[in-house]
């Protein structure tokens, strides 16, 4: 019972995070587009108002004037609508998902021997520690001289991007560093909001209340961090999708496969943000699609020999369906032995001859990848893998 309603907590925020992620990057794609699309006035009252850019637009059968002001308008409306909860919302369902998969359940998820051979409150602290540290470093980047070159900071945060992926696939599993890389490009994500982009905003709607005019630093800082925001939308939104293909935080090389997707996601939004503005440059398109290329160019699986073996094509699946109920069927069967599953992982069933051979393309992914079993819990061999990657090789013959 334990197990079955662990997964219903875990259904029901996995959908509320993806509910408020929705709405989140909805928001903030509209906006970074909207900004980008903005005319000068036509009308005359509007500038003399202190308007700096207006659009049209037609949506839903209806017509929409949206207006932005250099600063603010002579007298607040009523009511304002501000845009923080979906980032809070997303933030907290998020966290607490990771807390419910990766620390409650760290020996599966987050730890993997192989890699480091740490406790589960180290790994718990690390991984914390990488949330709050991520954001520490980046607000003080933007605060330091760097702050003022948007070229030479993006820089330094590329090669530290890359550092915190390597380091991050030199502690935990492959699913649990992907997790934290995007966790903390989130955690940076929510707290432009929380520290600078929301108090910049309090501060100008103070000033127009207490008649002060208000300081229009607080604007560029806020568009500053909220263009960061949209740069790193795509690489978030890739590590949150990454645990269903082992291929990825499953190779050898890791830590650059997810350095490579995340610049790929990363250039690919600089493009569209610059192609807001009007005709713009595809070479930060072409960049992430040349970086996609040779990810998956050097991910692709080596041709290996079959070799020759002295079994039949029938010894050959009788061992591999032994491995298989040993090693696998604990969790991926009608009824799993494995405590802590209540159903089948992803509704994969192993525990038959059939089952076996209908997937024996991802079963061979899998294992060769040695992303499962979890944290090799049940203690799969290497002449255990290379069995099931020679019968793979031979065609996966049954009989």
């Amino acid at each position: 019972m334990e197990a079955y309603l662990l997964d219903w907590l875990n259904l029901l925020l996995r959908w509320f995070h993806m509910i408020t992620g929705i709405a989140w990057i909805g928001a903030s794609f509209y906006f970074v587009w909207l900004d980008n699309h903005l005319l000068a006035p036509k009308d005359k009252a509007a500038a003399d108002k202190g308007v700096s850019g207006e659009l049209w637009a037609v949506h839903g059968g209806g017509f929409y004037n949206a207006q932005k002001y250099k600063v603010a308008p002579a007298t607040l409306p009523e009511p304002l609508h501000w845009f923080k909860w979906e980032a809070y919302t997303t933030f907290v369902s998020g966290f607490f998902l990771l807390c419910l998969m990766y620390y409650v359940g760290a020996e599966v998820y987050l730890i993997d021997p192989r890699v480091a051979d740490i406790g589960k409150a180290t790994a718990i602290a690390i991984g914390i520690g990488t949330l709050a540290g991520g954001w520490i470093v980046y607000d003080l980047l933007c605060k330091s001289p760097l702050g003022k070159n948007d070229t030479a900071l993006g820089g330094v945060l590329f090669v530290l991007t890359v550092a915190a992926a390597w380091g991050l696939c030199q502690v935990f599993s492959g699913r649990g560093a992907y997790i934290h890389f995007g966790g903390m490009l989130g955690t940076i994500m929510v707290a432009n909001v929380f520290f600078v982009i929301i108090p910049g905003q309090k501060e100008l709607v103070r000033a127009k209340v207490e008649g002060r005019e208000p300081d229009p630093i607080h604007g560029v800082r806020g568009k500053q961090r909220s263009v960061h925001n949209t740069y790193f939308t795509l690489p978030v939104l890739f590590t949150m999708i990454s645990s269903h293909y082992a291929m990825t935080y499953g190779n050898a090389h890791n830590w650059l496969v997810l350095a490579g997707i995340a610049f790929a996601g990363a250039a690919i939004r600089v493009y569209f943000v610059s192609r807001h503005k009007g005709p713009a440059s595809p070479l930060p398109a072409l960049a992430g699609v040349v970086a996609l290329a040779l990810v998956a160019f050097a991910m692709a699986p080596v041709s290996r020999s079959t070799g020759s073996t002295a079994a039949s094509p029938a010894e050959e699946f009788a061992r591999v369906t032994t491995i298989v109920q040993m090693r696998c069927a604990g969790c991926h069967a009608q009824t799993p032995t494995q405590p802590g599953f209540a159903v089948a992982p992803k509704g994969v069933m192993l525990d038959t001859p059939e089952h076996i051979a209908a997937q024996a393309l991802p079963i061979n992914q899998q294992v060769s990848t040695r992303v499962m079993p979890l944290a090799n819990l049940t203690g799969m061999t290497d002449a255990e893998r290379d069995a099931v990657a020679q019968w793979f090789a031979h065609g996966a013959p049954v009989k």
